[in-house]
């Protein structure tokens, strides 16, 4: 990771924070409870081949959600899904675009997922000439109205390749343009790969053969950007015949949609005070990953997601260990939240629908990838305004890190400006919106990133450990809090 002058909060900060906590601890959260054998054993289990990459709405996501509550069953864990039961159900619903759709530009056939892109699913019919534009920004409505618009648009500042920005190239690009060109009447978009999006074309193309998820009900409306207004991604090597003049794109597409189950995995230890066993520290983390796919220049298949998210998914196995030996006065709740991969949608499925009374849900421990990166070094999200739910929380777990495993905490990934917007990209958030006190535990992203090689072998165990013991001292002082973690003022998120 390159380093960078304003990664870690300010020492006196730190010591100002330090000096005030949630007032009442007293208990002192058992450690050693957290067995760093227990959770090697359970990461190698879960990330490896037999659960093929975990992926929402599969087979593969309801045997690893089952092996889960069963080992939340032999850890004392009581079941707190749907009708008694350790699950809670849901339906994925996938659009896709269908194999049947055809794209033509002038006399060439272009295949489907393997040189060019449908970027959303959509019902569209286009027989319209290729406008060619150089500048989008200043391109007049009367030169594109009724036609095709080509661009190839370079985004400044993402050359870095730490930055997994690159890869979602095209939705960078879409974001930024596809609104402002539909609005002037353009019958497609197509977009042409320059040199970065042609480095993310093998995986991008995967995920678009996916589709794009949704769940069921009223919590999400279409995804789609431009009814009607196909958008098109074609490879850097068509950029001269979509220049040539005269060109014409000839266009069906159709889409197809399929529904899943998915799963959330809930389970709790009962607090002992008689009063506060009624309220929960909410410890949550996603056990799904992006399965199996044949993406070019890859041998393996697999992508066991052992960082992303096993590492959380076997911590919060540990943690419930530890609550069940030593429960608090508050009752822990447990959530591994399924098809999170997809859209965070185990999480908004649960903040909508808890199985507890949301009142009661006192504050949520989120961990996303906890186990690699220099051993010293991790991040805590949900710090710097506007993403500061509630000091009081963030108190304790800087509290906590001092007196444990003392990571170096890098602050800027939680600033509103970060270019990966990697505070909303994590299971806390959808409870975040609901104003219930949240923090994001994480160790950051790694060129392991979302390829097959994030497997159980590369994570570091003994700084997972930590992680995890970071994670349970955390709740356990909030636990045993005599006051509930009160949310900030006027807190109000900027998405």
């Amino acid at each position: 990771m390159r380093k960078h002058a304003n990664y870690f909060l300010p020492a006196i900060c730190v010591l100002t924070l330090l000096s005030a906590t949630i007032s009442g601890q007293t208990k002192k959260a058992p450690i050693e409870a957290i067995k760093q054998a227990d959770i090697k054993r359970d990461l190698f289990i879960l990330a490896a081949d037999h659960f093929r990459g975990r992926e929402a709405g599969t087979l593969d996501e309801l045997k690893a959600s089952a092996w889960l509550a069963g080992e939340a069953r032999k850890a004392g864990l009581e079941p707190a899904g749907d009708d008694g039961s350790y699950f809670q159900f849901f339906s994925l619903i996938r659009e896709r675009v269908s194999a049947q759709s055809s794209i033509k530009i002038g006399d060439r056939s272009f295949n489907l997922w393997k040189d060019v892109v449908v970027y959303e699913p959509s019902f569209a019919t286009v027989d319209a000439p290729i406008v060619f534009v150089e500048n989008p920004d200043t391109v007049a409505e009367e030169t594109i109205k009724g036609k095709v618009v080509a661009l190839q648009f370079t985004p400044q500042g993402l050359t870095d390749p730490r930055k997994t920005i690159a890869w979602r190239y095209s939705g960078f690009v879409v974001s930024n343009w596809a609104r402002k060109l539909g609005a002037k009447g353009v019958k497609a978009i197509v977009f042409v790969s320059d040199e970065l999006a042609e480095q993310a074309w093998p995986r991008a193309a995967q995920y678009s053969n996916r589709g794009s998820y949704q769940i069921e009900g009223s919590l999400f409306t279409s995804r789609q950007l431009l009814k009607g207004i196909p958008i098109i991604w074609v490879r850097r090597e068509a950029l001269d015949l979509v220049r040539k003049p005269g060109q014409h794109l000839d266009a069906k597409i159709y889409s197809e949609s399929f529904t899943y189950p998915s799963v959330n995995v809930v389970a709790k230890v009962k607090g002992t005070d008689p009063v506060l066993a009624k309220e929960y520290v909410l410890f949550s983390g996603h056990q799904d990953h992006d399965g199996v796919r044949n993406i070019e220049g890859n041998t393996d298949t697999i992508f066991n997601g052992a960082d992303d998210n096993a590492t959380v998914s076997v911590a919060l196995l540990a943690i419930g260990r530890a609550f069940h030996q030593q429960p608090g006065k508050r009752s822990a709740l447990f959530v591994w939240h399924g098809s999170e991969e997809r859209g965070l949608f185990g999480s908004t499925w649960y903040a909508e629908h808890p199985t507890v009374p949301r009142e009661s849900l006192v504050a949520v421990l989120n961990g996303d990838m906890i186990g690699m990166n220099a051993a010293d070094s991790a991040a805590l999200l949900g710090v710097i305004p506007p993403h500061l739910s509630s000091g009081d929380l963030v108190k304790v777990a800087l509290q906590e890190n001092a007196k444990g495993p003392k990571f170096k905490l890098d602050t800027l990934w939680d600033k509103a400006s970060h270019y990966e917007s990697w505070y909303f990209r994590s299971d806390h958030f959808p409870y975040a919106k609901k104003n219930i006190p949240a923090i994001f535990f994480s160790t950051l992203p790694h060129p392991l990133y979302h390829t097959p090689a994030d497997e159980a072998t590369a994570i570091n165990i003994e700084k997972l450990t930590k992680m995890t013991r970071w994670m349970y001292a955390t709740g356990f002082a909030v636990a045993n809090a005599a006051s509930r973690p009160r949310l900030e003022p006027g807190f109000k998120l900027e998405r």
